[in-house]
């Protein structure tokens, strides 16, 4: 089962997925600069999404912070990512509850793998990540444009606060 609010629904066009992801670059640690929070993530601090491919090609998905301070209670949620066929792996349905799968649209991934933004057609949430818990001002505003360009809301983004890994 695919949830996918028709895209219709915000009047604004299906988003097109960036046009290939190197599955195994991809993998490994993302930290959540910015967001349009799921329930479970609006008072996260110290986000962190951590991607692991399985033998089978699926992504094992584990998103982990702080519930509402950088010494708040530590959560983890596991989930799927199956790889949707024929969308150069740029697709996924993430799987959290069975058997609904959310959509989960890699839109813009920075050449060098160092940054990216995961978004859907429903514009209801959206993931700016990268691989170092902080970016610099030029590169978020850049990140930014990108996701307002893509017909989102930007009222509703919340900036993640980040601490460096070593004062975890």
């Amino acid at each position: 089962v695919m949830i996918n609010a028709n895209a219709c629904a915000t009047g604004l066009p299906p988003i097109t997925p960036v046009a290939h992801v190197d599955l195994p670059r991809f993998m490994g640690n993302w930290y959540v600069i910015a967001t349009i929070p799921t329930r479970f993530e609006k008072k996260a601090y110290n986000a962190l999404e951590v991607y692991t491919l399985k033998p089978n090609g699926d992504v094992a998905t584990s998103f982990h912070f702080r519930e509402g301070s950088f010494n708040g209670e530590k959560k983890d949620i596991h989930s799927t990512g199956i790889v949707k066929q024929g969308t150069g792996n740029a697709v996924w349905g993430v799987q959290v509850f069975w058997p609904l799968k959310a959509q989960y649209i890699v839109a813009y991934l920075k050449e060098d793998y160092s940054q990216v933004i995961v978004a859907r057609d429903a514009r209801d949430y959206m993931w700016v990540m990268a691989r170092t818990p902080t970016i610099s001002e030029a590169d978020y505003a850049a990140l930014l444009a990108r996701v307002k360009a893509l017909g989102y809301p930007m009222d509703n983004i919340r900036k993640v606060p980040q601490q460096s890994p070593g004062l975890k």
